[in-house]
């Protein structure tokens, strides 16, 4: 067992409270983690606000090199980060490389946009109260940010919140999960060695309590949370005069119409459906397929999804693991058997075995039902046919979420109508609404968020434009 100390402004700090990470596939104890105290996070903030002025100032091209120096050594740990990843999330080691990877690409991206950070010049003469005169848009960094990064994607979603920072000139604190925090302090030690001035950047595990000063204390200028809506919106109500940005995950749906391509549609679904044991915001929690493949889609996807091989997250030829935790599995199972008592019937897995719940496929439900109206976050999918593709947009807005949404069709048509009508913050045409690419703004309507991520865009969130008139 390996123990991990807070990095607070360029310090390794080991408290007096500390709290075990567990693999949740086998149950053992990975790694021994120092708590972060209301006085560690008062360091934390005072060197924040002590290092802004310098770190504010920084060119283009130094912030440019010290995201690029972190993106290089992240890429260079890559295999060994991978498994420690795979280890506390019970991530397939494949798709942990695959998380490592994008956090390289998010701090490139970064690298790029701190190059090009946005400014405007106007033309004031349109009136001629403005004759002779002539405007500049500049943008500067807010202040302080506070970043509460969830479970699923413990370095990706985390780096989308510290990378944006580095490139805006704004000093961030950042909470990883409690449950996942050894990727982020292994991180913490390729951050130390740039030459990011110390205070910029601290990662801090901490329990919630002491964690809602991040949500409440006016020192923050700018709240970034990824995490459930209840926590996210309560946090909204408390965050005072600070800009808040809010990914909460949704009920992901997909549109399956006749003239698909079957193959790939399969193929990209049972991976938007089990990938990571569905515990992703835009998991493709249900389906809707047109009357007339109905059967031959619901027949081969079930066949696929029970097929899917369970095993240590390690193993290069494990397709899903664990869930992160049995409480997480036991409330899967209880969602599924209510709407199986209701008249919803399995086509394949609804067993569950400590934290590993099957990958399940249920078809002949409600909209009412847990399955379908809340977010799911594990490995279920709900398949249902539709006749009229009109009614499946309406399906996909039926309820409290609007992430994104996926619409496999080759009808130009139903592509601009799903467009033009699905209510979610983004539309994936031949593609399942699981994707995501780092550059691209992220985020939802409804319950599904407030605010867009994606470099450029958190970059955007992360200042304030100030204007300056000329008179010549």
């Amino acid at each position: 067992m390996k123990q991990y100390r807070l990095y607070l402004a360029g310090e390794f700090r080991e408290t007096r409270n500390s709290i075990e990470v567990r693999n949740p596939f086998n149950n053992e104890v990975i790694g021994l983690v120092s708590i972060a105290s209301k006085n560690d996070l008062e360091d934390a903030i005072v060197a924040a606000e002590a290092v802004f002025s310098e770190f504010r100032k920084l060119p283009s091209y130094q912030r440019y090199k010290i995201l690029m120096q972190i993106c290089n050594e992240l890429d260079n740990e890559k295999d060994r980060l991978s498994k420690i990843l795979a280890a506390e999330a019970a991530k397939p080691i494949r798709l942990a490389a695959a998380e490592i990877d994008r956090a390289v690409e998010t701090f490139r991206i970064a690298a790029e946009e701190s190059k090009r950070l946005p400014r405007e010049y106007i033309s004031l003469d349109w009136t001629s109260a403005g004759l002779n005169k002539e405007g500049l848009v500049k943008y500067f960094p807010v202040g302080l940010v506070a970043g509460i990064a969830p479970f699923n994607f413990p370095i990706n979603l985390a780096v989308h919140k510290i990378a944006p920072a580095i490139a805006a000139g704004c000093p961030i604190i950042l909470k990883p999960s409690t449950s996942t925090p050894l990727s982020m302090l292994e991180l913490a030690k390729i951050i130390d060695n740039s030459d990011l001035p110390k205070g910029a950047v601290s990662i801090l595990p901490m329990d919630r309590q002491t964690g809602n000063q991040l949500v409440t204390d006016e020192r923050f200028k700018l709240l970034s949370f990824t995490g459930s809506p209840e926590v996210g919106w309560k946090m909204k109500q408390q965050a005072g005069k600070k800009k808040v940005v809010l990914e909460l995950g949704g009920n992901a749906g997909a549109i399956i119409t006749e003239t698909c391509d079957f193959d790939w549609a399969i193929r990209r679904c049972i991976g938007g459906g089990f990938s990571y044991a569905g515990q992703v915001c835009i998991h493709t929690q249900r389906i809707y397929v047109h009357e007339s493949i109905f059967s031959s889609f619901t027949k081969l996807y079930v066949e696929k999804a029970s097929k899917l091989k369970f095993g240590d997250p390690i193993d290069p030829s494990t397709d899903i693991s664990s869930m992160i935790d049995e409480t997480n599995a036991i409330r899967v199972e209880t969602w599924v058997n209510e709407a199986v008592s209701y008249g919803a019937q399995i086509l394949t897995g609804g067993k569950r075995t400590g934290s590993f719940y099957e990958p399940t496929v249920l078809t002949n439900t409600e909209p009412s039902m847990k399955v379908c109206e809340m977010e799911v976050f594990g490995p279920l999918v709900v398949i249902e046919s539709y006749n009229n593709f009109h009614d499946a947009v309406k399906l996909i807005n039926n309820g409290r979420y609007g992430l994104q949404a996926g619409v496999f069709t080759n009808r130009i048509d139903e592509m601009n109508y799903a467009f033009e009508h699905l209510e979610v913050g983004g539309v994936i045409i031949n593609d399942v609404p699981t994707f995501r690419v780092d550059n691209m703004p992220y985020g939802g309507v409804k319950d599904s968020g407030f605010g867009r991520e994606g470099v450029k865009y958190a970059i955007l969130d992360m200042m304030e434009p100030r204007l300056l008139i000329k008179n010549f």
